[in-house]
């Protein structure tokens, strides 16, 4: 037996009658304290059995038991003598079903419950200190302050049907390319993961930037993390992306870029850069905390990539740890209520393809089981000429999938657009893609003709 600080013995025989009074007449009580209350934290073993008896039955029927069913399940007690007792502490009970302070008794159990069930996390959280597992202490905690919520059974469906129709909307944050929104209804909302999957060198992350520049000029407040650039040229790019110069040409045009971005920025930018491998989704996690209290409040989150995050959870492969940093992030989007938007890295073989398929997706396949919503990019050599490419939607849990829409992209300054197929915009990207062989042989040789007439004509040295 615990105790009695730490046993509900404390607050005396009368409270754990009640207690149990309260048990017997209040489901939604047994399903919120259920996994807490414990048989062995009351004072005598007639109180602990109707405890134990009221646990199993509840979690045998998912109702309470009446006395008649307390009665029938008491010819299993041996003992004439706690026998009795029950009898005696059930006449108890049933005297206390009118009492004016069952309320106060709830809360108060409630609050001990949870105490102890934090107590016990902090214990636990000792070893793992010890053994440097800190992200599991933060899980771990989170578990035992989430003890005692009131817990959701479902939807029933026939009698809450109504309510359907008003909880499937989502308060979603656009993209800013028609062609995605108008298959994700809008683009993703908070607790969704959206992944753009592309090899290396083919503009992931200027996808990204896009994406982040978009929901600024909407107003909406966005928080970028990046573990490959460093935070200044991530800056300088989405200077490029405001001003439509090349990175190259914004230094000489600070003063006019700087307007520019005053002009078409309507929300809050924060970009904030780790060393690769050097954060956990736990790291974003306090680094989010810390902005909430200083005022910043993103509605959209991107993390260049979380390819390059660390796991600490202990698992050895890297596909278990990359399953894990994908699951946390969702968690973490759903955390703040905010989507979250990353990239990834496909195979070596998806370089020269046309469009990337789940297939290529690099080392771990748990990235989309556990993404609402995966796109990839594709540029072959001639794409990367014409300034064009390809977004295939591998999965979409919003609506269909399978699509591969047009793309317009321009890496110089970060320019991009997404077209629907069918779309006069779609039409003109594709064929222009359908010669691009023929585009590439007209663009070179142009090239090497103003070369010609350069060297057939220098200008002199002034």
């Amino acid at each position: 037996m615990p105790p009695v600080a730490d046993s509900l013995q404390k607050f005396g025989t009368s409270f754990q009658t009640k207690v149990i009074t309260c048990l017997l007449v209040d489901d939604e009580f047994i399903q919120t304290i259920y996994d807490m209350i414990q048989p062995e934290q009351l004072d005598t073993e007639a109180k602990q059995w109707i405890v134990k008896e009221i646990k199993s039955y509840f979690y045998e029927y998912k109702s309470v038991p009446t006395l008649d069913s307390l009665k029938v399940r008491m010819n299993s007690v041996k003992s004439d003598i706690l026998k009795d007792a029950i009898v005696d502490e059930l006449r108890q009970v049933m005297k206390y079903v009118k009492a004016t302070d069952l309320q106060f008794v709830k809360d108060e159990t409630l609050e001990f419950c949870k105490n102890q069930e934090l107590k016990q996390a902090i214990m636990k959280s000792v070893d793992l200190l010890q053994q440097q597992r800190y992200d599991e202490i933060k899980r771990v905690v989170d578990n035992a302050l989430r003890a005692g919520t009131r817990r959701d059974i479902g939807l029933n469906y026939v009698e809450e049907f109504d309510s359907i129709l008003e909880d499937v909307s989502r308060s979603t944050v656009s993209t800013g390319f028609d062609a995605v929104d108008g298959i994700t209804d809008g683009g993703l909302a908070g607790g969704e993961l959206g992944i753009v999957v592309a090899p290396s060198g083919i503009g992931k992350s200027w996808l990204l930037q896009a994406i982040g520049a978009n929901a600024l000029r909407a107003g909406k407040n966005v928080m970028h993390y990046t573990l490959e650039l460093n935070q200044a040229y991530v800056g300088l790019r989405y200077a490029a992306i405001f001003s439509r110069l090349e990175t190259s040409q914004i230094k000489e045009q600070k003063d006019k870029v700087k307007q520019m971005i005053k002009n078409q920025v309507k929300g809050e930018l924060l970009i904030k850069y780790w060393p690769s491998k050097s954060a956990t989704v736990q790291t974003m996690f306090t680094h989010l905390k810390t902005a909430e209290l200083l005022g910043h409040h993103p509605d959209v989150i991107l993390v260049d990539y979380a390819d390059l995050l660390t796991d600490s959870s202990g698992h050895g492969e890297v596909r278990h740890q990359l399953g894990t940093i994908y699951e946390d992030l969702r968690g973490l989007s759903g955390e703040f209520d905010v989507p979250v938007w990353t990239a990834s890295q496909s195979n070596r073989s998806s370089i020269d393809a046309e469009t990337i398929g789940a297939e290529k997706i690099a080392e771990s396949y748990n990235k989309i089981m556990t993404a609402d919503f995966v796109m990839s990019l594709s540029r072959k050599i001639e794409d990367k000429v014409a300034n064009t490419g390809r977004v295939h939607i591998i999965k979409n849990r919003f609506g269909p999938d399978g699509l591969t829409f047009p793309t317009t992209m321009n890496t110089s300054n970060g320019q991009i657009d997404v077209y629907e197929a069918g779309s006069g915009n779609g039409v003109q990207v594709q064929n222009k893609m359908k010669n691009g062989n023929e585009y590439v042989r007209k663009l070179l040789k142009k090239r090497y003709d103003d070369f010609e007439k350069v060297m057939d004509d220098p200008q002199p040295n002034e």
